[in-house]
């Protein structure tokens, strides 16, 4: 199991916006640019990020911005946001045990509720990291180039 590169890109999609945007018009092109990935790939989560309230898109010369106030914006918005989970599920269970075996007949039982866990654990604790934690360490980092 892992979580696919496009909660990292848009991550990355938001530090690009907040460290830029008073100096360059935020584009795809520009952010592809950084991320090092296709413009199409950009365009794809900048739109399920306006989906979910989180950016603004100008369309045309326009570019992007900031929805909200970079507290508000949880790293759990950004991964519920970008990530294509199968009914909220982030462990993807392979399709057909064997109903013949004993532990292939009662693997969910087994490990279903230990999976759930590990899902909710995983949530509370993004929920606590916003994109304004990022920008602080952005800051840091960034100031020293």
């Amino acid at each position: 199991m892992q979580i696919s590169s496009r909660f990292t890109i848009a991550i990355h999609i938001f530090a690009c916006i907040c460290t830029f945007e008073k100096n360059h018009k935020i584009t795809s092109e520009f952010l592809a640019e950084s991320v090092n990935v296709n413009p199409v790939v950009i365009r794809r989560l900048l739109g399920q990020l306006k989906a979910a309230g989180l950016i603004q898109v100008q369309r045309g010369s326009g570019g992007a911005s900031v929805a909200k106030p970079l507290e508000e914006i949880t790293f759990f918005d950004v991964y519920r946001a970008v990530e294509c989970i199968e009914k909220g599920e982030l462990f993807h269970f392979h399709e057909n045990p064997s109903a013949q075996c004993p532990v292939g007949r009662n693997i969910h039982h087994i490990l279903d509720d230990k999976l759930q866990r590990i899902q909710d654990a995983m949530e509370q604790e993004m929920k606590k990291i916003t994109i304004a934690d990022v920008m602080a360490d952005a800051e840091k980092y960034i100031a020293k180039e």
